[in-house]
Order: C-alpha cells, then structure tokens, then sequence
C-alpha cells in the first residue's frame, strides 16, 4: 500500500495531521522538530506530492491529498498493530479475536446466539464486540477493523459481502389515546397529522430514506421529524406525547412505557434485510467459519449460489 515508506514516516504523517503542529506532534513522537521535518519531507519527496501547507514554521494544514494519505495511513497502522497483537497471541497460544460489530438496535437475540458459537479449530476463540451506526460499520468492515458485523439495510458496496439472514420490518409507536390504536396494523396514512419520531440519518441512512419515500408515495408531509438516536428516546417523545415513532422491530417490541403502544406497520416496502456483512477480499478462515456456523443456523433459506461459494472458500 505504501512502497518504501517505514512505519515510523506513517507514524509521523499522521500523529502531525491530528496535531496540525510541528513542536506538538514532534513532542509526541519524542523526537527533534528537525527529524520530523525530515520524515514529512522523505515521503513528500518520494511520491511526490504535499501533504501539508506550511502556515508558518510551527503550523501546518493538511492538503486534499494529505487528508486521504491520512486516513488510509492510519488503517494501515492499524492493521500493523492488529498483526503484531495476533502473531503474539498465535506464538503464546492464547485466545483468537473476533471483533464483530452490530448496531444499537440489533436483536439482543443475535447477539446471544454469535456469543453461543463454538469453533472446535478455534477453542479459545474470544468476541469483541462493537456497537456502532449501519454506515459506520460498513466503513469499518471494508477498513479491516471489523471482521463480521451485523446490518440491517446496508448500503451496497462492491467491496462487501452481504448475506441476508433475518427480515426487520418496522413499528409505528403510538399513545394509547391515538386515532389508530385499535388497529392490529397501522398504516402510514394512520399518521398522515402526527410528528414524526425516527431514527437520524446517520444511524440507518437507508431505513431512514425508505420511510420519507414512502411518505412521499402517499402524499403524506410529516409536520416535523424529530431525530433520535435510541428508542428509548423515541419511546419517551412518544409518552409525552410529541408524537409517533418509526422504529425497526427489535428494538420497538424491546422497550416499554406507560400509555405507549407498538404496532406493526402494513407497509410491505417497509421491511428490511438485516445482513452479516463481511469484505469481500478478506481471506480469514476464523472470520468465514463463524460467519458460516452463525449462517447454519439463522439464515432463514438456503443462500444463493454465489454467497455460499464465498462463504464456504475460507
């Protein structure tokens, strides 16, 4: 990824890119002013193009160019670490790590059953697990600092495997007092002189998107959208009657207060395949044999051809 370059001039690029500095970033890497100079210089020269903009001698800003060197340098070193830690963990036999991420709004159910999953190859196999937002978890998976994570509607991207293993539909959230709460499903229309409650963009942008389109189908404007990043928030506003909710199923049925109903919604268009996700390049046998152990058991058909090639090639 980078030729020639050694991971301290990595090292250097990006600790002077956090601290936009030269006297602050040399004191971090407890050398001279004038050694980190050099190492900037060593890779500017080298691939000849500039990574920073010299304000002054002290001060400096990072360049277009710089800002993707960056950001790409600092995965490699993160990769060079994770390296080391499970060449060390291999030579002392200890355990195997799997980190796997999930979002905040993942069935705690799936979670239980990745953590119940036993490798025979793998007897001292340890999960770490990450909660983080569905497109942050992608960014993750494609970036080598997940190797499995749980989706729901990822965003399609060339550089992921997806495989769909559950089906998330969601729920209205309502008072008890609403005009609709009778009804065993409650369509979008139901809502049509409500505030909304969703999720924020940036926690299921795909989910998110779906539901503003299908509101625009049937000619509904929601007077305002309230953004959340939990249910527990949603399912608050609601109490207090600020409005509905628009929330994926597992985290809908999981959450309580008084006054407060969860009903489906009957909008077909509204449901949405949860996915293990994992890069498609990556050749790691732990990471496809959990993700093939979990599939076994959960995936509700047998997966398409072409998916179960990938699966089944680590």
């Amino acid at each position: 990824m980078f030729p020639n370059l050694e991971v301290r001039h990595l090292h250097a690029v990006v600790v002077l890119a956090e601290e936009l500095n030269f006297t602050k970033a040399a004191h971090r890497l407890h050398i001279t002013q004038s050694a980190l100079s050099k190492q900037i210089t060593e890779v500017e020269e080298q691939h000849r193009f500039h990574l920073f903009t010299r304000n002054n001698k002290r001060h400096v800003e990072l360049t277009e160019v710089g800002r993707i060197f960056v950001e790409e340098a600092r995965s490699a070193l993160r990769h060079i670490e994770r390296a080391v830690q499970l060449g060390s963990a291999a030579r002392d036999g200890r355990v195997n790590i799997l980190t796997i991420g999930h979002s905040p709004d993942a069935d705690q159910a799936w979670v239980s059953a990745l953590l119940a999953i036993r490798l025979p190859l793998y007897p001292k196999l340890r999960i770490q697990l990450i909660s983080e937002f569905s497109s942050e978890l992608v960014r993750s998976v494609m970036a080598g600092e997940l190797d499995l994570a749980f989706v729901t509607a990822p965003l399609e991207n060339s550089q992921i495997t997806a495989v769909a293993f559950a089906q998330t539909p969601l729920y209205a959230v309502l008072p008890q007092t609403h005009a609709a709460a009778q009804k065993e499903q409650i369509a979008l229309q139901d809502l049509a002189n409500d505030e909304w409650i969703l999720l924020a963009r940036r926690v299921h942008p795909v989910v998110r998107g779906a539901i503003m389109d299908a509101a625009r189908r049937e000619g509904i404007a929601p007077k305002h959208a309230h953004d959340v990043i939990t249910a527990q928030e949603a399912v608050h506003l609601v109490s207090e009657h600020v409005g509905v909710g628009i929330l994926t199923k597992p985290v809908a049925l999981a959450v309580h207060a008084d006054g407060v109903l969860v009903k489906p919604l009957s909008d077909t268009s509204l449901c949405f395949q949860t996915c293990v996700i994992m890069r498609t390049d990556d050749d790691s046998r732990l990471a496809s044999e959990f993700a093939r152990s979990f599939l076994r058991k959960h995936a509700p058909q047998q997966l398409p051809p072409k998916q179960m090639e990938f699966w089944q090639s680590g």
